[in-house]
């Protein structure tokens, strides 16, 4: 009944929030004088801070309208290549014709959009022909669509790759780094020529015995029948998702937000002085990050169960007994494929060595095609966003892409 109590809260605060987002637009002027502008301000800022805490449960735009090429710009736009019901595949198109390496990123399936990987995406794409698996929201997916575990993730990233064509490259960001190795492993098994040329696996829970952090350590305490107890609920009946047992996404942002919650309140404290003072910058870099943060998406149950137990308890692929449709894989069938993994020194979710195990378990593929990236002073969300992923890993992997393709 907690998601029910959730919706219940949400629904009944709903026209409260919605005067506060009419009374900041009325408070926030700046003609009443100096004194007058702090006093107006600040009640604007209340009012915001108010309006904003609130989750938003549809995708928000990625709002990537053009890209530089050289010296021409080109208008994107997006393009669903492939719908099915728990992911659409979502190409970038560009407006000018220009022969460029095909990359799948694979984003996070944890409790938010693929738009939490919009600097990602906005990073590759001049260089890049960009795809990028756009996952949906399971409490507006028909229980009629059926169950959604390993087995149907691994499925639905092959239809993937056998959509876009033989000789892409694929980048996995976070959680999905086991799955998707996985089923690399499944398509090299069966000689499937979809392959990619070469995977980039960026902070991503291979082996998650190996220095374990906080995330690990809420894995291994409880067993997987408290996780399905506490954690899993059915979506309320006034969603097309009715009735499916989901985990939802406002328990996971609950979960990561306890982890750094001095952090947030902090960033929210600025928020309001920043609003005050008429600091609209300041303001907008906050607002902006929280509007993505506070974009979540609930998982079918069945797809995290499985991966907490999977990935994250019993350490499936780290220990040679992953399982796909009652087949063992083998990711060191795994030869073609050139393996670059990233990682950050200060990742304090999925911790260095985490993902270079990769390179232990992907046997097949020579000393000369492996390459490891660790970048100093960044945490988890600093490997694919920010300064510091823009100039200093990026290049690393379009250097891999481009000595591959």
């Amino acid at each position: 009944m907690l998601y029910q109590a959730y919706q219940a809260r949400d629904d009944l605060l709903a026209p409260f929030r919605a005067a506060a987002e009419i009374a900041t637009a009325m408070l926030d002027r700046g003609d009443a004088g100096p004194f007058g502008n702090i006093l107006l301000r600040s009640a604007a800022a209340g009012a915001e801070l108010f309006s904003r805490a609130k989750l938003v449960h549809e995708r928000p735009p990625f709002g990537i309208e053009a890209v530089v090429i050289g010296e021409d710009e080109a208008l994107i736009s997006e393009e669903v290549v492939l719908h099915t019901p728990f992911a659409d595949l979502l190409h970038f198109k560009k407006d000018m014709a220009v022969q460029q390496p095909r990359v799948l990123v694979v984003a996070p399936m944890a409790g938010h959009f693929a738009t939490l990987l919009r600097d990602t995406v906005r990073t590759l794409l001049p260089d890049h022909d960009v795809f990028i698996t756009d996952w949906h929201n399971a409490r507006d997916i028909p229980r009629e669509a059926g169950n959604f575990g390993l087995d149907e993730y691994i499925d639905c990233i092959i239809r993937f790759f056998e959509t876009i064509g033989p000789g892409a490259h694929v980048l996995g960001v976070c959680q999905p780094c086991n799955a998707l190795l996985a089923t690399l492993g499944v398509m090299a098994q069966a000689g499937n020529t979809a392959q990619p040329r070469s995977m980039t696996l960026m902070a991503g829970p291979v082996d998650t015995r190996i220095n374990p952090t906080a995330v690990n350590q809420l894995a291994s305490d409880h067993s997987i029948q408290w996780f399905e107890d506490n954690l899993i609920d059915t979506v309320p009946h006034q969603f097309l998702g009715a009735n499916r047992r989901v985990y939802p996404g406002f328990l996971q942002l609950a979960a990561f937000m306890s982890m750094n919650l001095p952090r947030h309140v902090r960033a929210h404290l600025d928020l309001f002085s920043n609003i005050a003072r008429g600091e609209i910058e300041k303001a907008n870099v906050t607002r902006q990050f929280y509007d993505e943060y506070f974009s979540v998406l609930d998982l079918p149950a069945e797809f995290y169960l499985q991966t907490v137990q999977r990935v994250f308890q019993e350490h499936h692929l780290a220990r040679g007994i992953f399982d796909w449709r009652g087949n063992r894989v083998d990711v060191g069938a795994i030869k073609n494929i050139a393996l670059l993994t990233v990682e950050g020194e200060r990742d304090d979710i999925c911790a260095p060595g985490q993902t270079l195990a990769a390179h232990d378990l992907c046997t097949g593929i020579t000393a000369l095609k492996k390459h490891h990236h660790l970048q100093p002073d960044v945490g988890h969300y600093g490997v694919f966003s920010g300064t510091k992923w823009q100039r200093q890993i990026y290049p690393v992997i379009r250097k891999t892409i481009l000595a591959n393709d």
